[in-house]
């Protein structure tokens, strides 16, 4: 028989007295989450601290040993902390890890932490505790790349570049209007990380395995102590339910659904066939055996890892959707799509900071495609209703058949003779070539949130105000 290591021993001393025999090897393997949970030792140690403290103070637990497990604590996390802990599946996770570390350094007091607590809070608090921190890390990287956007778009405000629909040209706007469309999409991201981490900030600890606890906790203490607004409200579903990582996950997938169009554009834009935009030395490659080649693998990345946050949100919605209350395993699932992916969603915010800060910006060849493909026949169709009294469908038509005289002559609106627009449209007159340039037609579109260079003035100012 294989001799027992002595992690195996400490979990049947802390889990196992009332089996017969020992745990089966593939068992304790597919038991095992410390290779995932591991991450949570400090959160761990925090929340032990909080509710060691708490029972101190409801004369739980004695003064002398809230002294000997704080001390232990802070020796375990410094263990961990230089590599020292040697973690083993055997243990099951990183609750019991420190746990049985603590009770090896300090002994009897160690084993009096878990009174008036189980596992299931356990976790349920130490994985708040995670999300709210991987929240607040988010909300900072895409502050910084809110504040390249409107840096960038600042520049900008007069650089006109074409608008696209049905990725075909349609009007001309400027690259500031553009580059602030993403502003407000990151804007409303970031809004919902702030409820998201809002709605989860209340704290598990004291809800026990299900029912809560005989003992007399004060959990408003630990709530407190931990940052959480308030203990939650129903010890149930304190353990049984992770909607508060559905949430971030989906706030990470809409997140990632942004960065990857924003990663599109500047793939299509720094392809040889847009030359808009160069990206940085510093967020591009070269090819194994092309040496010409300068490849935007940043943003390709970018886009590629949006399908692996999704993934992450589905595999968890899939985890919950059938599971009655209380607990179950299952959720032990949980942690390891919600890791991935916020610090996926985390990686690729700072990669698009780096990408959108370091561009290079093609002013002439942005303003030569925004004039390409008729862009401005809407403003010729808007200048025959609001000079030439025509119903805008009349003036559709109009433009329609004007815009098909300039491709048969293969020339832009503006250089088709007079003369031959009257044969079409006879209320058009000189006046009319002032609205086919491209600078009017961006500035003549001054509606609220339009491309006119004083909205975009406009909401540069109130983005600078709101989000940096």
């Amino acid at each position: 028989m294989t001799a027992k290591s002595p992690a195996q021993k400490k979990s049947e001393g802390l889990l196992r007295r009332h089996f017969k025999g020992d745990a089966s090897e593939v068992m304790n393997k597919i038991n095992a989450s410390i290779d995932v949970d591991q991450r949570l030792y400090a959160q761990d140690i925090a929340s032990s601290k909080a509710h060691c403290q708490m029972l101190v103070a409801q004369c739980v637990l004695s003064p002398s040993d809230g002294e000997a497990i704080e001390s232990g604590l802070d020796a375990v996390c410094a263990e961990i902390e230089a590599g020292k802990m040697k973690f083993d599946p055997a243990l099951e996770d990183i609750h019991m890890h420190v746990e049985a570390r603590l009770t090896e350094l300090i002994g009897e007091p160690g084993k009096r932490l878990h009174t008036a607590r189980s596992r299931n809070d356990q976790v349920a608090t130490d994985f708040r505790l995670w999300v709210r921190e991987a929240l607040d890390g988010l909300d900072r990287a895409f502050n910084d790349l809110h504040a390249v956007l409107i840096d960038l778009a600042g520049d900008h405000v007069n650089t006109v570049m074409p608008g696209f629909t049905h990725s075909q040209p349609a009007q001309p706007v400027t690259f500031a209007h553009y580059l602030m469309a993403y502003v407000e999409m990151f804007g409303r991201d970031r809004d919902r990380i702030k409820d998201a981490r809002a709605r989860l900030n209340e704290c598990p600890l004291g809800a026990a395995a299900l029912a809560g606890t005989s003992f007399n906790i004060d959990r408003e203490m630990t709530a407190s102590a931990l940052g959480f607004d308030r203990p939650t409200a129903n010890s149930i579903d304190s353990v049984s339910d992770r909607d508060f990582a559905l949430e971030a996950l989906s706030v990470s997938a809409i997140a990632a659904v942004h960065l990857s169009r924003l990663a599109e554009e500047l793939v299509l834009w720094s392809s040889p066939a847009f030359a808009m935009v160069r990206l940085p030395d510093a967020f591009s490659t070269g090819s194994s055996i092309m040496p010409q080649k300068r490849n935007p693998d940043a943003a390709e990345l970018v886009r590629g890892k949006t399908g692996r946050i999704i993934g992450s949100l589905n595999s968890l919605l899939m985890t919950m959707k059938g599971l009655s209350l209380a607990y179950a395993k299952d959720l032990q699932e949980d942690k390891e799509p919600t890791f991935d992916s916020l610090d996926t969603l985390l990686l690729c915010g700072q990669a698009m900071a780096g990408m959108i800060g370091g561009l290079e910006v093609d002013k002439e060849r942005m303003r030569l495609l925004a004039g390409a493909g008729y862009s401005t026949a809407t403003d010729l169709a808007d200048w025959l209703v609001r000079v030439g009294g025509l119903a805008f469908r009349d003036a559709y038509n109009s433009v329609a058949a004007l815009v098909r005289l300039a491709k048969d002559r293969d020339c832009a609106l503006e250089d088709l003779p007079l003369v031959e627009m009257q044969k079409i449209e006879p209320c058009v007159t000189e006046s009319v070539f002032e609205v086919l340039s491209l600078d009017k037609s961006v500035a003549s579109r001054a509606s609220q949130g339009g491309t006119a260079q004083v909205r975009v003035r406009e909401a540069l100012i109130a983005a600078k105000a709101r989000y940096l």
